[in-house]
């Protein structure tokens, strides 16, 4: 069993970005540009948004964070995406999820300029993906992409379940998976008896919130575990929703949690913000 070392890939590809941006600011005098909004006082939501502020700042971004409170009007969000959307500095706008109740966030996310969409969630860069067309690409599933490239695991003809169909995560992994010719199978609440599904997977991919979720018994020897999950547990720990004790006794690689793929979504947010930044400084450079 050999371990995925997300935190150790995502640390590689920071020292790459750290070069670019160095890069680009001496010859075009550009500096990259990332708004967030996050709304209300959730630990989780300002924890991720805390290790993205200082990703920006060890690789050279302007940042800014647009804090909100939990009563906040549908208006005011908007209003603001809309004067982010205006702000030439401004090179990518992440909309921390999940808002409130009271707002609406599918209107929110399709607010967002698609130039400037480094989520990866705006209906014209989901349809770009799924039609394996270039664009911005939700940031986990992207991560999990970089981080199956690094230890040269090949999907093309491997029958790959993904268990989770969330817009954020399941739904975009599928795509990927697909665009590089792999046998998907997508699984989720409703699906009848998981583990035969999971027990036919070369590679199992959850990301649902349950906590062992996936136990040794559903998976074949040798299967790829990427384990998308974080939770914590009653004891305090940060887990995932796969039983890594005794599944990494079975399968071939596995994610560790923390230290896999958490690491890779904030490293891809980077790498999709330079993307941006560079495609604008290449405008500005040829007017």
């Amino acid at each position: 069993m050999q371990i995925l070392d997300g935190k150790a890939l995502s640390q590689k590809i920071e020292k790459r970005i750290i070069s670019e941006v160095i890069e680009l600011k001496a010859q075009m005098g550009y500096t990259p540009g990332l708004a967030v909004v996050l709304v209300g006082q959730d630990p989780a939501s300002q924890a991720y948004v805390s290790m993205k502020k200082k990703a920006c700042d060890r690789a050279g971004f302007y940042s800014v964070t647009h804090e909100m409170p939990s009563d906040i009007s549908q208006e005011a969000i908007e209003n603001t995406i809309i004067m982010m959307n205006k702000n030439p500095n401004i090179d990518g706008i992440l909309v921390q999820l999940p808002l409130p109740p009271q707002i609406d966030t599918t209107k929110i996310l399709e607010l967002v300029d698609p130039t400037k969409d480094v989520d990866g969630f705006h209906p014209y860069n989901v349809g770009r993906l799924v039609t394996n067309l270039d664009g911005f690409v939700p940031c986990t599933p992207l991560g999990v992409m970089e981080l199956l490239k690094e230890y040269e695991i090949d999907v093309k003809g491997k029958n790959c379940v993904v268990v989770g169909a969330s817009n954020i995560v399941g739904k975009p992994m599928a795509s990927l998976l697909l665009n590089a010719d792999a046998t998907v199978e997508i699984c989720h609440i409703m699906t009848d008896d998981l583990k035969r599904h999971t027990l036919n997977a070369d590679i199992v991919l959850v990301g649902v919130g349950v906590i062992n979720l996936i136990k040794e018994d559903m998976i074949k020897n040798g299967a790829i575990i990427i384990d998308i999950g974080i939770n914590r547990a009653p004891n305090g720990k940060l887990v995932g929703d796969v039983d890594f004790e005794n599944v990494s006794k079975k399968c071939s690689y596995i994610t560790p949690v923390p230290g896999g793929v958490g690491p890779m979504t904030i490293a891809m947010l980077l790498s999709n913000s330079l993307k941006a930044a560079t495609i604008n400084a290449r405008k500005r450079g040829s007017k």
